[in-house]
């Protein structure tokens, strides 16, 4: 039987994969090329392009960036991390297609009240160590995260206004200084400084601001590093905190028995109930 061409590709339907199609003129177009799958090790741990295979790209309009990060932390309710990540990830992908636009953004909820609720990390700050790890291995992400988490701990959140575009609350909000990456430690110490419910509007427009906030911060890094790759620096150094209580509880030292980078001072001093060992320590 002979077939029209648009009756050909109505009989194909839906057996069209991936953009590629045999022309009806009788040329072949090929499919393209699959990206390689790393080895792995086993039989286990293969990925598709290789581990650490994406390409980061710079982003130059980090206003127009940041100001996405505020609308995915309200798109849904899925939160600070999925904002954060979709506003660099997200605007890699709405620029350049793939692989950028394979990731399941929507994954990024789980980080929403610091991690689904738990109020650990901050998931604004989770969302843009994710999207670091995306492009670089370890030894080169951690720089990044250091500079963004020590900015966080010392800045005085919200710095954003979304002005009339503010799905929460309008105007200037209160801010206050975490000293900590931690969700809980973030909210609470703003919630007991502005006497504003932490469970308010306020706050979840406070949460939305800084998202916007980290993203601008997280790009400016990731630019940066960019630019000079292997050989980018951070700028913030350890905190005092750190310095001081790694000299006896870091590893190797007598009393090996903390780790982590985040700043001791917040629950190590300041009253009993928060573990006094800033004054009288032995």
């Amino acid at each position: 039987m002979d077939y029209s061409r648009r009756a050909m590709l109505g009989a194909m339907g839906g057996l069209v994969v991936g953009g590629s199609l045999a022309a009806m003129s009788g040329n072949v177009i090929a499919a393209p090329a699959a990206p390689a799958m790393s080895a792995g090790k086993d039989g286990h741990f293969g990925q598709m392009g290789g581990e650490f295979g994406w390409t980061p790209k710079k982003i130059d309009d980090i206003a127009a960036a940041s100001a996405v990060a505020y609308k995915g932390y309200w798109y849904k309710g899925y939160g600070c991390g999925y904002g954060v990540f979709y506003s660099i990830i997200g605007t890699m992908a709405e620029k350049y297609g793939a692989p950028y636009n394979c990731f399941p953004f929507t994954m990024m909820e789980g980080f929403k009240g610091g991690m689904s609720d738990w109020g650990t990390i901050c998931g604004a700050l989770a969302g843009a160590a994710m999207a670091f790890a995306v492009f670089y291995p370890r030894s080169e992400a951690t720089p990044m995260v250091n500079e963004l988490f020590r900015w966080y701990e010392k800045t005085a959140f919200p710095l954003y206004n979304p002005g009339d575009a503010a799905q929460g609350v309008k105007g200037e909000l209160p801010t206050s200084v975490a000293h900590s990456v931690l969700c809980h430690v973030s909210v609470s110490r703003w919630s007991h400084a502005t006497k504003l419910a932490a469970n308010s509007t306020e706050r979840s427009e406070r949460c939305g601001r800084i998202t916007a906030d980290v993203s601008r911060k997280a790009i400016e890094i990731l630019n940066a590093k960019i630019d000079a790759g292997k050989d980018w620096k951070g700028v913030l150094g350890k905190q005092e905190s750190v310095t001081g209580c790694t000299t006896c509880h870091g590893k190797g030292k007598m009393a090996d028995i903390q780790k982590g980078n985040m700043d001791c001072a917040p629950c190590h001093s300041g009253s009993k109930a928060v573990a006094d060992k800033f004054h009288n320590h032995p």
